[in-house]
């Protein structure tokens, strides 16, 4: 069985939409406290083998020692005290995770993660944003590509 992935890009010199988010939710900093409760999101996320988190103690370890990690690359979603949804990027204009929890998608939480990792990476100074997503998965690449994502490869797995 051939499994493929896609690489999505994102042209940042063009004007970004505003970051618009849903009623309930807010935007919160990765603190030490947050930790455990992002990588459970990840690890759900996940779980379809669209991607894979190492255990805690290994992924919290490396994250941290990581070259490319910068924790204002890291943006939470929160409602009510629980994280609901995350997106984590590199230093190198890259979205490592866009995951948001099953009974919160289709809400434009998703979206507005997006937007802010737009705006982040734009701010920075970068000419695009870059991510993968397995090409099975038509949720997603439906909102990178209304985001106005486009696919620059297609990577055999």
């Amino acid at each position: 069985m051939n499994t493929e992935c896609l690489l999505l890009r994102k042209d940042l010199r063009v004007a970004l939409n505003a970051v618009q988010w849903p009623a309930h939710v807010s935007l919160v900093a990765l603190c030490d406290d947050l930790l455990l409760p992002v990588h459970a999101l990840l690890r759900l996320g996940y779980a379809d083998a669209s991607g894979s988190v190492e255990p805690f103690d290994i992924w919290s370890q490396r994250w941290r020692r990581d070259a490319e990690y910068d924790p204002q690359l890291c943006f939470i979603a929160m409602r009510d005290g629980d994280v609901i949804g995350v997106a984590h990027g590199w230093t190198s204009a890259y979205l490592k995770d866009l995951v948001v929890h099953a009974r919160y998608q289709g809400q434009g939480i998703g979206r507005a993660l997006l937007a802010q990792v737009f705006e982040a990476y734009k701010q920075r100074g970068e000419p695009w944003v870059d991510l993968k997503v397995m090409q099975s998965n038509v949720r997603a690449r439906r909102m990178y590509e209304r985001a106005g994502m486009v696919q620059v490869q297609r990577v055999e797995l």
